[in-house]
């Protein structure tokens, strides 16, 4: 089939660059505003996709519209906070304009958010959308010393020069000078630095991991896709300090002998992915990207690709899917990526807020990093902070800090004449947290003892005035909207939780309510394909555990 003179151009120029499908299905929607069955039938020629499948594909993601107005109808935010502040209001006020619902855009911190083309207004009503910078992230109150955001208030730090005149890339110069990739290893083990994206497994030994397996080229790739309800501090690395994550990913390129790298950054963070394009095309013209990096014998290309609107691809073997054109499936695990990832070649995947610290603990050494945390924790943490507070925002915290420290001293605590009736942890996928358990400390083995976990550092506060069934429904719809659909246990759990927690569905006798749910959650954990079927159910189980008066006045219909 011969393809289209008008789409032929642009085809040819991406089938020879890796992972680009993606690329060529945005370069025809910012074209045209969306994708025409014609484009369609010609990408799927000329990257030699069967056309079901591309359909397949393309419809899998929420933001490829394949039908006029398409990308420049309004895009309205539903996540639990913008539910919070009157997102259902605002969506209807555009429904004039074509607006549809979106799930939580990560921006959590300045809601409601509204993407119209590629630009992302913020407003709580029509009147006053406007497009505005990501907020700063405040110093905390007590002065604590800070690794990843120690720096990223000085002015122009998104700029290579300023990064550069503000300490950036001397880690690199001084690993390219005066280390082996064994010593970067060692060195990154020693730290003990933990991916921070919500696995937690140690970064050194996922590097290690890399560089010991056969096969190339290897691959870095930087998982950009900050989905998670509740979550948006990647986008203040990125929007602030992006030149750190290019360092980092160069050091983590040295050390496991990649010779590539992705960012592949979520959908709805348009303004992030102009200036991470400019600050690749920066460090590319200072030689810090391409060949003979410092003069050496050490090559990596780096190359910036943009989601579609997909939750699941947070989820690193879907996020590899979806940089190689294939249905962003999750992967079977084992084989792991750090020996079958891009390609089926070795990979490392690594959180923004990771490869953000490389820099930091290369350039002052691993026994500094230890010495952040507290309590004999390593390290520091980002907290996105969201919800019924005083002061929402992302802080960084030593590994270890009360919560309450948190919330009340640096946060300001709940707004005027309220109190914090429950907070979620890990954004949405943790559950809740509320009563005695709020007395924790913010590193993992407290929290995991209280049957949560802290995750990518997602906390979204409710205070006394809100329902938590209602809550929690919004919570398991959204887990139902993005469940990939490959395992049975979440497709139809998700489902089904959701509407034990609608008002009129499910048992109305509190005893069978709590068995029929707590067997679903029970089967969806231990049965479910991905992370996201096996932590929707932290949901209801905390849910039934922290308020139980409110789940049975749910299930009795009470007034």
């Amino acid at each position: 089939m011969k393809i289209s003179a008008n789409n032929e151009s642009i085809i040819d120029q991406w089938k020879e660059e890796p992972a680009a499908l993606l690329g060529v299905l945005h370069a025809f929607h910012d074209r045209d505003g969306y994708l025409s069955e014609a484009v369609i039938r010609d990408v799927a020629s000329g990257l030699k996709i069967p056309l079901a499948e591309l359909y397949g594909t393309i419809t899998f993601y929420h933001h490829f519209s394949q039908s006029p107005p398409g990308q420049s109808a309004p895009r309205v935010c539903t996540g639990p906070v913008c539910c919070l502040n009157g997102s259902a209001q605002l969506l209807n006020a555009l429904k004039d304009q074509g607006a549809t619902a979106m799930a939580c855009a990560g921006r959590c911190d300045d809601p409601i958010p509204v993407l119209k083309g590629h630009h992302a207004l913020r407003g709580t009503d029509n009147a006053s959308l406007e497009e505005k910078a990501t907020p700063l992230p405040a110093r905390n109150p007590g002065n604590i010393e800070e690794c990843i955001f120690a720096n990223i208030r000085i002015p122009n730090r998104a700029k290579f020069e300023g990064y550069r005149d503000s300490g950036g890339y001397l880690a690199v110069d001084k690993m390219l000078n005066e280390m082996s990739p064994s010593q970067v290893l060692e060195l990154m083990t020693q730290s003990k630095l933990a991916g921070r994206g919500g696995a937690g497994f140690p970064t050194g030994v996922k590097w290690k991991a890399v560089a010991e397996a056969p096969g190339n080229p290897k691959s870095i790739v930087c998982n950009a896709d900050e989905g998670e309800p509740g979550c948006f501090k990647d986008r203040a690395i990125l929007d602030y300090d992006p030149h750190a994550v290019i360092e980092g990913m160069i050091i983590a390129a040295y050390a496991t002998g990649a010779a590539q790298g992705f960012i592949y950054l979520r959908y709805e963070y348009p303004q992030s992915f102009a200036l991470l394009e400019e600050a690749i095309r920066e460090a590319s013209e200072a030689h810090y990207l391409g060949d003979g990096i410092g003069g050496k014998e050490f090559r990596f290309t780096l190359h910036l690709r943009r989601g579609a609107g997909a939750y699941i691809c947070g989820e690193e073997g879907s996020l590899l899917n979806s940089l190689e054109g294939k249905h962003p499936f999750p992967r079977n695990r084992p084989p792991f990526p750090v020996t079958h990832g891009f390609n089926n070649l070795p990979t490392a995947v690594n959180n923004v807020e990771t490869l953000a610290a490389v820099p930091q603990i290369l350039a002052k050494g691993p026994e500094w990093y230890q010495s952040l945390g507290l309590n004999e924790h390593a390290g520091t943490k980002l907290i996105s902070l969201s919800g019924d507070i005083e002061k929402p925002g992302n802080y960084e915290i030593p590994i270890g800090l009360p919560l309450r420290t948190l919330l009340y001293d640096w946060a300001g605590g709940p707004k005027a004449g309220r109190s914090i009736q429950a907070v979620t942890m890990a954004g949405l996928s943790g559950g809740y947290l509320a009563g005695d358990d709020l007395e924790i400390t913010l590193d993992d083995p407290c929290i995991r003892s209280k049957g949560s976990f802290p995750g990518a550092g997602g906390i979204i506060v409710y205070d006394d005035s809100r329902n938590m069934v209602e809550a929690a429904h919004e919570a398991m719809a959204f887990f139902a909207e993005e469940s990939c659909g490959k395992c049975f246990p979440c497709r139809i759990g998700t489902e089904r939780l959701t509407e034990r927690l609608a008002r009129d569905a499910g048992p109305t006798s509190i005893t069978d309510w709590n068995a029929e749910v707590d067997d679903i959650g029970t089967t969806m954990m231990a049965t479910s394909a991905c992370g996201l079927g096996m932590a929707a159910p932290n949901i209801t189980k905390s849910l039934a555990k922290y308020f139980p008066d409110q789940v049975t006045k749910h299930v009795q219909k009470s007034p």
